[in-house]
């Protein structure tokens, strides 16, 4: 198997280098190039074949974000990961990226060591880079199928009565806030239910996030607070670093924030919003599984449909990694399984 091509493009003589040490400490990637703003990285991958693109939000000449829309629009199949500082303005660009059809976002190291550096680099990087070098081959040349799933699974058949939901409950991870905006986009402002999210994102950028949604959806949206109000009509987002459960109190539900272990990796986890939903919502329950890396989610899943709540999964078509998804799939959890722009009309039916 060919390595997987990756160009990084930041204007830090010095993270250039911490990224290149750091992705080529596996055998299955290779830097092929590196730049100094968006400019050269365009010139870079007219000549080059490249399959993920690491890109620096802000650089001199061509920032990140007026490169990212030309990369996508004049290489399609490659994927690009927005690299930026913790920063609320670094967060806020990044969101911006995120929504614009990049595939992930990373912290640029916060340590003085380098071989810290190193070892954050490469615990974030390389399991990501290797999971889009996968969708990306899968995208540009189709395989029939994935760790042995059909394209086009039989989707969960539903031999009992059905209750319309009272919530709805999303899991995303990779390539999640593209996906979210185009969801909430589908659903009318109107939508009556009470929409809570889990994405798997620093804490700096879920506030960004929330307030990217609210400008998409046009209806209410926040970052989740401890013992907050479940509202209906409103979204709500996990805040990053803490798991996001339902819970009741004094006859309300609202949500409750924890700093349990993460969960496949993961703080916020999608396990807990989904295991408390089956808890508290039991058949009035629909759980949305979108584009991400890995199996977060799945637990939590089929405790909803032990309770009889129901399920959709976004198809492999669309996503950008299909990892989550396809664990849902695979144990024929999903009623539906669905391109990401049939995901908000599925809902609104399932809900009608």
């Amino acid at each position: 198997m060919s390595s997987i091509q990756i160009l990084v493009v930041d204007d830090s003589a010095v993270v250039r280098g911490l990224l290149t040490r750091a992705l080529e400490t596996d055998p299955g990637i290779a830097v092929a190039g590196t730049a100094m703003h968006g400019d050269a990285a365009l010139r870079t991958l007219r000549r080059t074949e490249i399959d993920t693109v690491i890109l620096d939000v802000e650089m001199p000449v061509m920032d990140g974000l007026t490169a990212l829309p030309l990369i996508l629009q004049e290489f399609p199949h490659v994927h690009v990961i927005m690299a930026s500082a913790l920063t609320q303005e670094g967060a806020e660009t990044t969101v911006k990226a995120l929504a614009l059809g990049a595939a992930e976002c990373i912290a640029k190291p916060s340590t003085s060591s380098t071989a810290d550096s190193i070892e954050q680099l490469t615990r974030e990087l390389i399991p990501l880079v290797k999971a889009l070098g996968k969708a990306k081959r899968a995208f540009v040349a189709p395989t029939p199928t994935l760790a042995g799933i059909s394209n086009t699974a039989k989707p969960k058949t539903i031999s009992r009565p059905v209750f319309p939901p009272s919530i709805v409950v999303i899991g995303t991870s990779t390539g999640g806030p593209n996906a979210l905006s185009v969801v909430v986009k589908g659903l009318p402002p109107e939508f009556p239910l009470p929409i809570l999210i889990v994405q798997h994102m620093p804490p700096m950028f879920t506030p960004m996030l929330a307030k990217h949604l609210q400008a998409d959806g046009k209806r209410p949206c926040q970052e989740a607070v401890h013992l907050g109000p479940i509202e209906r009509g409103h979204t709500y987002v996990a805040p990053g670093d803490y798991h996001m459960e339902i819970d009741k109190v004094d006859n309300r539900m609202v949500t409750r924030l924890t700093q349990n272990p993460p969960e496949h990796f993961c703080r916020p986890s999608v396990n807990p919003l989904f295991r408390t939903a089956a808890t508290w919502y039991g058949n009035r329950v629909l759980a949305v599984m979108l584009t991400g890396m890995g199996e977060d989610g799945i637990e939590g899943t089929r405790e909803i449909v032990a309770g009889n709540g129901r399920v959709i999964s976004q198809d492999q078509a669309t996503c950008v990694v299909w990892g989550m998804p396809a664990a849902v799939v695979r144990e024929n959890l999903a009623e539906e399984i669905v391109p990401l722009d049939k995901v908000a009309s599925t809902i609104l039916r399932i809900c009608a």
